[in-house]
């Protein structure tokens, strides 16, 4: 008996198989790719956190270079002395600290008695002690996050910023060197009163010579994304306030 191919069975069982067929394939694919796809988020992480402390392969004044993947694991365990987890007042080390899922930790502290989880990174760069927090927010279209390097007073030494959706040229500049580069030396501190650092349009300060202004030039045309950054600089830095109080 000849199929009839041009009938609606016919074109309803042969979608039904295809997808059964390509969702197997991806599904194994998937399952397969899963380790090296761990392997990349561990070796991104550390990358980025190295990036803010100030190890990288930058070579000119625009490169954003990160230590090689084949080189990040050695070069990570030689700077980074102590992987701390905060919860409430509770310090542990945990080597393992850098794998926290900020975003999910955030969702959990939205419940009545979870205390969260906070990621602290010390490390030793050229003879300094240096600490460095994730941090989390929103831009103009979806997440944008990054880590802030700073010494034992607050004074950022680094940041690295990253973005998920942010308009290139415009918001997705947060991760460029000349936006990123202008928060080094920034204080964030006003004596023992927490300030943070705002993206300020309009700053008196273009050439960012001025680091007690708490402040640093917006990026044009990106005033959505420029505020992003400003509330999770406020928002996730001031949890680690105390912290540094106690050192």
């Amino acid at each position: 008996m000849a199929i009839n191919k041009d009938s609606n069975v016919y074109t309803i069982i042969f979608a039904v198989v295809m997808v059964v067929v390509v969702g197997t394939l991806l599904a194994g694919f998937a399952s397969v790719l899963k380790p090296n796809i761990k392997a990349n988020e561990r070796y991104e992480k550390q990358q980025n956190i190295l990036y803010a402390m100030g190890i990288s392969e930058n070579q000119g004044a625009g490169d954003v270079a990160f230590i090689p993947t084949d080189r990040v694991e050695s070069e990570f365990a030689k700077y980074i002395t102590k992987q701390l987890v905060i919860e409430g007042d509770k310090i542990t080390e945990n080597d393992q600290a850098y794998l926290i899922d900020i975003k999910k930790e955030a969702t959990k502290a939205k419940k009545d008695g979870y205390v969260r989880k906070l990621p602290l990174f010390v490390g030793q760069k050229d003879g300094k002690e240096l600490y460095v927090m994730p941090v989390r927010g929103k831009g103009l279209w979806d997440a944008i996050w990054g880590f802030v390097a700073v010494d034992k007073n607050m004074i950022v030494q680094g940041v690295f910023f990253d973005h998920k959706g942010e308009t290139p040229g415009l918001g997705a500049e947060i991760k460029q060197r000349y936006f990123m580069d202008d928060f080094a030396g920034e204080q964030i501190l006003d004596g023992a009163a927490f300030k943070g650092i705002k993206v300020a349009k309009g700053n008196n300060d273009p050439k960012n010579e001025i680091k007690d202004d708490f402040e640093v030039d917006a990026i044009a045309g990106a005033t959505i994304t420029g505020d992003g950054v400003s509330a999770m600089l406020k928002k996730d830095v001031a949890m680690y306030v105390s912290y540094f109080k106690n050192l």
